[in-house]
């Protein structure tokens, strides 16, 4: 039986990666392994993508704390100790039994992130997720960020909300080098990694963005998933104060004659979280796969 759904499967065989579609595939299981236990139980930061079942709405939202707070407590399982803010938009779905959400880990010290989608449920402490698909990425397009601080006395605002981007909110994207991308599928959602130089996300309105689909594992597990449901979430974190942008919305993937993609993002409601998490990273060392920013 094959990993990857229909949208995943089109966008190989238009590519021409269906070989090495299957050859990375087969990294992905539905246990832990111990280096992967131990790569989780380093890490200060989770990111997890859901849909709303109330709305439909797709976000991606940031999960933060000290090294530890994010464990393996089984071969098929994770804990994960605290939760999202009460304002974030996902707190209502993640206070329900199995819901399906997927998580991304990443470690910019080291360049390495880890992915582990399942069934949620909520706990006096946080939440488990009991895990149903765990793979690693490779590290291509990951900015690397040799240290961080913790913020003792960080202080998260309250949500604000909007429908569309203020000209502070463009100018950040604009200016981000990395965000991360939750999209729903037949196979349920799954959270991404994007970056590249600043530059490479380029809002086109208040209510728009566009950013290039650089070549990534060949799996096109999120673009694959867009093939099939354009809703999406985004969020971009600022790596220096913890304020954290989320989006949700609708994507749709543009094909050009020369066979590279873009994705066009329609922008239906944002939220702001100032000093959503405490941790300060040092300046970045971009990747040296980041391609220059479209002109």
């Amino acid at each position: 039986m094959s990993v990857y759904h229909e949208g995943s499967l089109t966008l190989q065989e238009q590519s021409g990666l269906r070989e090495a579609a299957n050859h990375v595939g087969r990294a992905i299981g539905d246990g832990i392994k111990p280096v992967a236990a131990a790569f989780l139980e380093l890490q200060p930061l989770l990111i997890v993508g859901a849909a709303d079942p109330v709305t439909g709405r797709v976000w991606a939202s940031p999960l933060s704390g000290r090294p530890g707070f994010v464990r393996a407590t089984g071969p098929r399982q994770i804990s994960v100790s605290g939760g999202v803010l009460p304002g974030d938009p996902l707190a209502p779905v993640l206070a329900r039994q199995n819901a399906a959400v997927a998580t991304l880990t990443l470690d910019p010290r080291t360049r390495r992130r880890m992915r582990l989608n399942g069934k949620a449920r909520p706990t006096g402490h946080g939440l488990t997720i009991a895990a149903e698909r765990v793979f690693a990425n490779c590290p291509k397009y990951i900015q690397r960020r040799e240290r961080y601080l913790w913020d003792p006395d960080a202080r998260p605002g309250p949500a604000v909300r909007g429908h569309d981007l203020t000209d502070r909110q463009a100018a950040f994207v604009s200016a981000s080098d990395t965000f991360f991308l939750a999209t729903m599928g037949p196979s349920g959602p799954e959270a991404s990694h994007r970056g590249g130089n600043p530059g490479f996300v380029r809002p086109a309105s208040s209510t728009e963005l566009i950013w290039p689909d650089y070549p990534g594992n060949a799996m096109f597990l999120s673009l694959g998933n867009l093939a099939m449901d354009p809703h999406a979430g985004l969020l971009f974190l600022d790596w220096t104060d913890g304020t954290a942008l989320q989006l949700t919305g609708r994507a749709s993937i543009e094909s050009a004659a020369d066979g590279t993609r873009r994705i066009r993002f329609t922008v239906t409601h944002t939220v702001e979280t100032s000093a959503a998490v405490p941790l300060r990273w040092a300046e970045p060392d971009f990747s040296p796969a980041n391609p220059a920013p479209p002109a």
